[in-house]
């Protein structure tokens, strides 16, 4: 893998840090790890009750912060998401990735789900990133990842982004193809970001080569395409450093 290739993967990734052992010491440590070699990665993601601690440990303001809402199983209520996402951006958020109420989903209360996006976009506004976590594991058929898809964008998502990485079935190229697909046909742009179990640099480069077949090689950006990863980064600051 050539360096400029390392740097160029180095800057799609979402630095991402959301255990339950997480605590402030951890979390800044893991701030310590955005830059390389005058080149950062795109965002830290970690939980809501960390990101003044990661504000405050970012020398780099050009790293975005990425929280998470409805994490992990989605079924939070909407009043209670609402208010995290309020508090997450009065403490410096730019980004928040909401699970999808898939649950609710697939119960058969569709518009539902659907409204609980529109509702999370209003309230990140036009300048906060909604990126919607969809839980393709649960979701499993690929009409079904390519329903959700099709109305979650129209419901005002930023992003499109595959899985929690907290249940057993993580990313798939099948379901990253599927997410892609309904996100070529849309009006506006709208982002990609695979996660959960995403932890060498050849399963990235797969997903990386799969998105520049679909979208186009100018698709493959820190503004349209995230990579939620934590080990990753060490692989690849091994590879330079």
């Amino acid at each position: 893998m050539a360096e400029c290739d390392v740097f160029k993967l180095f800057e799609l990734i979402d630095l991402t840090s959301l255990n339950e052992t997480d605590h402030e010491e951890t979390i800044s440590v893991l701030c310590q790890k955005v830059t390389m070699a005058n080149h950062h990665v795109a965002a830290v993601c970690i939980f809501p009750s960390f990101v003044t601690t990661a504000r405050k440990a970012l020398t780099d303001q050009a790293v975005r912060i990425a929280t998470v809402v409805n994490f992990p199983e989605g079924t939070d209520t909407l009043d209670t998401v609402l208010a995290s996402i309020c508090e997450v951006i009065s403490h410096g958020a730019n980004e928040v990735d909401v699970v999808f109420p898939y649950v609710t989903y697939l119960q058969g209360e569709k518009e539902k789900a659907y409204d609980f996006i529109r509702a999370c976009k209003k309230a990140c506004g036009e300048h906060v990133l909604l990126k919607v976590i969809l839980e393709t594991g649960a979701l499993q058929d690929p009409l079904t990842i390519e329903e959700v898809s099709y109305n979650v964008c129209l419901s005002g998502a930023d992003f499109l982004k595959t899985s929690t990485g907290k249940i057993a079935t993580g990313a798939t190229p099948e379901a990253a193809r599927a997410m892609l697909t309904v996100i070529k046909k849309m009006p506006r742009p709208i982002g990609f970001k695979v996660s959960g179990g995403v932890r060498t640099v050849e399963q990235a480069m797969h997903y990386i080569q799969l998105a520049e077949d679909i979208m186009g090689p100018a698709f493959v950006t820190p503004e349209h395409f995230r990579i939620g990863a934590s080990q990753l980064v060490d692989t690849l600051r091994e590879r330079v450093l």
